[in-house]
C-alpha cells in the first residue's frame, strides 16, 4: 500500500488497533478475521456502526456465508487469501474513489419526516430522536435519496457502490435495505418509503430536500 502512494499504520491486535482510534478515523479499514486477541468480525461491526470507516475484510474463510456475514455486518468488500498485492491496492483505490461523491456533495437530507446527516451516520426525527446507521447502511441511503422516485435496478445498486459481486452482495443489499427500513420505522410487511419492485429493483418514494 505504501508503494502505491498510500499512508498506513499496521496493527497485529484488534486491542492496539482499538487504541489508536482515539485520533482521526482513517478513510480505509483493512481487516484481517483471524485476529490473535479477538475474531475481527466484531471490529469489523465497529468500524462500520460506530466510526464510520470504510472496511474491507482480508480472510482465508471462503464460504459464502463468511463473505455474507462480513458483509452484513456492516464491511464494503471481502477479499480472499490467498490474493495478488495488486488486487488489494486495487479495491482500496476503488473504495476510496466511491467514498469522494460523498463527500463532496450535500451532506444533510430531509424526507418524509426524517433528516439523515449523512457525515455524521445519524438519521433524526421530527422530535429530535437519533438513529445511528453503519457507513454502508449510509451508501445505500444516499443512493435512494440521490435518486427519489426512480427505480434503481440491483445492476446499478452494485456499479454503485462496487465490492463484491453475486449472491453474497445482493444479499449484504437485502440485509442493508431491511436495517435502513427499521430505523425509518417502516412496516416490514408493507414498506411506504422504500419499496421493492420484484425483479427490477427498489425505489425511494419519499420527496428530498438536499443542504
Amino acid at each position: 500500500m505504501e508503494e502505491a502512494g498510500y499512508r498506513t499504520l499496521a496493527f497485529a491486535r484488534a486491542t492496539e488497533f482499538e487504541a489508536a482510534l482515539q485520533s482521526p478515523t482513517p478513510d480505509l479499514c483493512l481487516v484481517d478475521l483471524s485476529l490473535p486477541d479477538r475474531d475481527g468480525l466484531g471490529l469489523v461491526h465497529r468500524l462500520a456502526l460506530e466510526q464510520g470507516a470504510s472496511v474491507i475484510i482480508i480472510s482465508g474463510r471462503a464460504q459464502v456465508q463468511d463473505r455474507v456475514t462480513g458483509l452484513e455486518l456492516g464491511a464494503d468488500d471481502y477479499i480472499i487469501k490467498p490474493f495478488d498485492p495488486a488486487e488489494v491496492v486495487a479495491r482500496v483505490r476503488a473504495r476510496l474513489r466511491a467514498n469522494k461523491p460523498a463527500e463532496q456533495s450535500g451532506q444533510l437530507a430531509r424526507f418524509s419526516g426524517w433528516t439523515a446527516s449523512l457525515n455524521r451516520y445519524v438519521l433524526t426525527d421530527t422530535t429530535g430522536t437519533e438513529a445511528p446507521f453503519s457507513h454502508a447502511e449510509g451508501e445505500v441511503l444516499r443512493l435512494f435519496l440521490e435518486r427519489p422516485k426512480r427505480l434503481i435496478p440491483r445492476v446499478m445498486m452494485q456499479e454503485a457502490l462496487g465490492g463484491a459481486a453475486g449472491e453474497s452482495f445482493g444479499r449484504a443489499m437485502d440485509v442493508r435495505i431491511s436495517r435502513l427500513r427499521t430505523k425509518l420505522r417502516e412496516d416490514p410487511k408493507n414498506p411506504q418509503l422504500i419499496k421493492t419492485i420484484y425483479g427490477a429493483g427498489h425505489i425511494c418514494l419519499g420527496d428530498v430536500d438536499w443542504s
